[in-house]
This record gives structure tokens, C-alpha cells and sequence, in this order.
């Protein structure tokens, strides 16, 4: 069975649901997901989510009478008509732009009942073919129409869609482990991150223990880009609108850049990319083909718009810091160039422990005038060069169009966060159309003006996202080099609480991040707040640890590790942090 015809048809059976009970509604849209669909409408009254069980009631006996789901072919005049009798005010709309998109061609309308829609399909022949046990209405939201908050607000309906009811418990199952796995569910519990309504959505807070998290990171790549030949830059976070007219991102990049302001008769606009600040950096005196490749790295505070409804924890934000470089180079050293990024993103990802993750070739549409220069011959020579290079590195990779740069193709490296949601973590890019734009040269062997190639590439990504990944991927359980508590101490009573704050100094002295619990409660119920907390190492300390000067180790899953002596354990630590364990 078709499972976009599976699940589209299920979204129309909505559709028909709805029509019944509120004859009032205005439909909208209702496309297929990953797991099922949903469906956008306007009502005069609001539906609650009491109201979820009679509409799934309903859905159910539309399915039981085996109504066939007819399809039509109609020219677009009889499809206005149609609709404009309904008061159906979205899709006469929908169809309004279908005829700016591609004129007056038939349109294809499928019919259920005494319910009328507008779609492409495909859908099943009869409402039978659903099942009807595999069929479950899940939460209520509001969305813009047209996912534009300019628009007005609908309400909609979210549902499941499997072929049978056990393939539709397994995914609920799953679906409630990958919640309590959800980064934002953690990062509370964990205190690492919080949210707040005065400062704005998508602008999250860091703690103390999650930036102790995002300093680890920034440290790491800084290091590992430091060993590769990068030079680290600082540039401003905004700039004049003038050098992103240059660049080509006010024109091809506009719709997710915040807005220009004035500042003393000036247009600035907070920055989208770093690239144009490196490049005048590069242009700022003659360079010679002595001194390529030319590896400039900053962790960069960018600004995107995001639409509010894609806001999300630390994966969308609205500002976000990103490990960016910029890699200017010979045509004759792009291949090599390439080929290290992607080892150090490889390297990355090992060390961060993440394995589920996969390449994808992103190349551009040549009918997407607006996404993309228009430089049709360079596109094909840089994306053939491109897939010669993927193909030396023996990657597998898909391949997706509409996808690219607006300068040039990229690599993407592909994730899915804890709910199943794709999500891109890095990209590595090869651009033939800025260099030339910024009039960037170098002189060669010859003393002749040559044109560079540039890659733009990240190593870890968008620290914000990457945090994200990892507290899904660890559950909180992070490794010990990554965890904003190492280690907490665990006096056995009030009267070994001064031994303890000694050993948390002397700690301190090694940089371990240390916490101790001085409370006045029970052992165990100190040791099941730090197992809670996720907590590597657990040092008890009583009596007999504080005569002999060492710690009884206890892990976070339970394991106990004996008595050692502190420096014993300090040792042991450093070697697990260095070694990124």
C-alpha cells in the first residue's frame, strides 16, 4: 500500500469529519508527515482537545461505511465555482495561486461524502481501505495560514496514520521514549538551559552548567582547529547592508535576515554569515600563492529569521553561534582542502560520540532564479567537481535539489534529534561566485592576478544545535569531559563537611568541575539526588576516608568503585578528560 496515498486519504477523512459535525468550517490544507498528517482549518469557535474524541468518532464511521474516494479532473473556472459555492475562501486562494504558478491547467479535486478538496493526491479508492484502529487524532495547535505570521491564525489537527494498530503502538511507544529523551525536557531537569517570555522565543539561557557545556565544545574545535593551520578572526555582528548587497545575501538571502536599521543615516543589518567580514579581511593587503591556503576560523554569533511556529529549544533559535571558517585556496588545492574538512568533521563527530549521521549532496534548481546566482555553466562544472571529489572519498551520500548554497553546491551532514526530525548539523560548501564578487586575488608564480576558490565549511556546527544532539543522544548522561558536574562530594554526615570542602578546593586547583552536597539529608538520598542529576563520579567521604586522605568512588550507574586516595583519583580523572572517553 502507498503510504502517502495511506495517509493523505486519512487527512481527508478528517477533512470529512470535520465538515459533518461543523458545516460552518473553512478548510485549508492538510498534507501527509513523516507518521501521519494534519489538518489546517478556520472556525468561529475554537475546538478544544475534549473535542478530539468525537471527531476521531467520526472519522471512524465515515471509514466503517466504505465511502468511495472519488477523483475528478476539472478545468480551473468549474474548480472556482465548486468553492466559491462552499465559501471555501482558502481554497479559491490556493487555487488563485495556482493559476500565477502554472496558468490555467486542470486541477485535481477528490470527493468524500458531501466533503470537497483540493489536491494532488494520491489517495486510496474507498475509506475501507484505512483502518480504522490504525487511525488516532494526537494534539491541537495553531499555525498561520501559509506559515506566515502576517496571515491569519487556524487552528489544527494533528493525527497518526498506520496500516495497522500494533505498527501504530510501536510508534507511540517509541515516540513516548524519544520524549523523555527531548533536549528540552532534559536541559530543565538537568538545569541547563530556560526559556523566557520577556526576553523572546528562540532566545534561550544558558546556566552555568550549560555554558560549562558550550565553553568544553568551543574549547575543543578551537584546539582541533588550532593543530589544522586555522587563524582564528573576530569580526562585528552586524555591518553595513551595503557589503550584503555585495555579497549577494540581500538579494537571495533576504527573507531570513532580520530587518535593516539607521544608525546616523546608515543602513546596518545584523549579520546572516560571516564570510563577507572574512573577506575583507583577505582583501585587505595583496596576497601571494605562497601564502594559500588561507584558513580563517571564528565561533560567530549569526542572526536568522526563523518563522515562530519553528522555534524550538536549542535546535531553531533565532541567534545562534556557529564554528565557522572559511577555507580561500588555489583551484589546485580545493580537492585536498575538501578532503580535510571532511575528516575533521569525521573526527567530530567520533569524539562527540555520534554515529548516526549521513552525507547529503545538495544542489541547486536552476528554475529557482531568486534562491540562486545565475551562472548555469559554473554550477554544472562546480557540481561535477564536487561529486569527483565525494567520489575519491568513497562517501556514500544522497542527492537533493533546491538544496544548495546560493553561491555554490554543499555537503550537508544530516542528523535526526530525539523525535525523528531531520536536522542539518554541518555543511562544507564550495562557492565560484563570491571570490569574483569581492574582486578576491592572489598573485602567482608568474606575478599574474589569479581568482581563488573559497569553501565554507563549519567542523561542529551550531554550538546551540550540537548541544541540543548531545543531550538527546546522551540522554544527560554526558561523558565526563562534556559534563558541567564531573564530580559531586558526598559527606556521609554534617560532621565530615569540612574534609569535603577541602577536597573540593584542592579539586578545584586541578579545573575539575566540582560540586559538593553539605546538606544535612541521608546518604542515600544524596546519592540518588546526584544519580538523578547525572552525575559521572560520586566521591563519599566518612571517617575513614578522611584518615587515610582518600575518597570511596561511586559511579552514576550504580557502580562502586572502591577507595582511593585523592590523588589517585585525580590522575584518573585528567587522563578520562584528555582523552575525551
Amino acid at each position: 500500500m502507498n503510504s502517502q496515498a495511506f495517509k493523505h486519504s486519512a487527512a481527508h477523512v478528517l477533512a470529512a469529519a470535520l465538515v459533518k459535525l461543523y458545516p460552518e468550517i473553512k478548510l485549508a490544507t492538510g498534507p501527509a508527515t513523516q507518521n501521519g498528517y494534519y489538518y489546517d482549518f478556520e472556525l468561529p469557535k475554537s475546538i478544544t482537545p475534549h473535542d478530539l474524541g468525537k471527531i476521531q468518532k467520526q472519522m471512524r464511521k465515515i471509514i466503517s461505511q466504505n465511502l468511495p474516494i472519488k477523483k475528478e479532473r476539472i478545468s480551473i473556472d468549474r474548480a472556482k465555482k465548486i468553492f466559491k459555492k462552499l465559501n471555501q475562501t482558502y481554497k479559491l486562494e490556493l487555487i488563485d495561486d495556482l493559476i500565477k504558478k502554472e496558468g490555467k491547467k486542470p486541477v485535481t479535486i477528490y470527493k468524500i461524502g458531501g466533503m470537497i478538496d483540493l489536491c494532488k493526491g494520491p489517495h486510496l479508492k474507498s475509506t475501507k481501505e484505512l483502518n480504522a484502529r490504525g487511525i488516532q487524532l494526537t494534539k491541537l495547535s495553531g499555525a498561520y495560514w501559509k506559515a506566515d505570521e502576517k496571515n491569519k491564525m487556524l487552528q489544527r489537527i494533528y493525527g497518526l496514520a498506520f496500516s495497522s494498530k500494533e505498527k501504530m503502538e510501536k510508534f507511540i511507544q517509541t515516540a513516548e521514549q524519544a520524549k523523555q529523551r527531548d533536549h528540552r525536557k532534559i536541559g530543565k531537569e538537568l538545569d541547563l538551559f530556560i526559556t523566557s517570555d520577556l526576553v523572546g522565543k528562540g532566545l534561550p539561557l544558558l546556566t552555568p552548567k550549560g555554558a560549562a557545556i558550550r565553553q568544553e565544545l568551543e574549547k575543543f574545535i578551537i584546539e582541533e582547529e588550532f593543530k589544522r593551520d586555522y587563524q582564528r578572526t573576530f569580526t562585528p555582528d552586524l555591518a553595513r547592508t551595503e557589503l550584503y548587497k555585495k555579497s549577494g545575501h540581500w538579494q537571495h538571502y533576504r527573507e531570513s535576515m532580520y530587518p535593516a536599521v539607521k544608525i546616523e543615516n546608515e543602513s546596518y543589518v545584523l549579520r546572516p554569515m560571516t564570510c563577507p567580514h572574512q573577506f575583507m579581511i583577505y582583501n585587505s593587503r595583496p596576497r601571494s600563492y605562497r601564502e594559500l591556503p588561507i584558513r580563517y576560523a571564528e565561533l560567530a554569533k549569526l542572526y536568522r529569521r526563523e518563522q515562530s511556529g519553528e522555534l524550538s529549544g536549542l535546535i531553531r533559535v533565532m541567534s545562534f553561534t556557529l564554528a565557522d571558517a572559511h577555507i580561500i585556496c588555489r583551484p589546485d588545492q580545493v580537492e585536498k582542502e575538501f578532503q580535510d574538512v571532511v575528516e575533521l568533521v569525521q573526527f567530530c563527530m567520533k569524539t562527540l560520540g555520534i554515529k548516526d549521521f549521513w552525507y547529503r549532496f545538495s544542489k541547486w534548481n536552476p528554475k529557482n532564479k531568486k534562491k540562486y546566482v545565475d551562472k548555469p555553466e559554473e554550477w554544472e562544472k562546480t557540481q561535477k567537481f564536487m561529486k569527483k571529489i565525494l567520489a575519491n572519498l568513497k562517501l556514500k551520500y544522497v542527492e537533493t535539489r533546491d538544496e544548495a548554497a546560493f553561491y555554490g553546491p554543499k555537503l550537508d551532514v544530516q542528523v535526526k534529534n530525539a523525535n525523528g526530525k531531520e536536522d542539518t548539523a554541518v555543511t562544507i560548501q564550495i562557492d565560484f561566485d563570491l571570490p569574483e564578487k569581492f574582486d578576491m586575488t592572489y598573485i602567482d608564480e608568474n606575478g599574474e592576478k589569479q581568482r581563488p576558490m573559497i569553501i565554507h565549511r563549519s567542523s561542529i556546527g551550531c554550538i546551540e544545535r550540537t548541544m541540543a544532539f548531545l543531550i538527546e543522544h546522551y540522554a544527560g548522561a554526558f561523558p565526563v569531559w562534556l559534563s558541567p558536574v564531573q564530580a559531586v562530594i558526598l559527606p556521609v554526615s554534617e560532621k565530615f563537611n569540612s574534609y569535603g570542602r577541602k577536597i573540593k578546593s584542592r579539586l578545584k586547583k586541578n579545573n575539575f568541575r566540582i560540586e559538593i552536597d553539605d546538606s544535612n539529608q541521608s546518604l542515600g538520598k544524596k546519592i540518588r539526588q546526584a544519580q538523578a542529576q547525572k552525575i559521572p563520579y560520586m566521591l563519599i567521604v566518612g571517617q575513614k576516608e578522611k584518615d587515610a586522605g582518600s575518597v570511596a568512588i561511586r559511579k552514576r550507574d550504580g557502580g562502586d568503585q572502591g577507595v582511593k586516595k585523592l590523588s589517585s583519583f585525580i590522575e584518573t580523572l585528567k587522563e578520562e578528560i584528555q582523552q575525551k572517553k
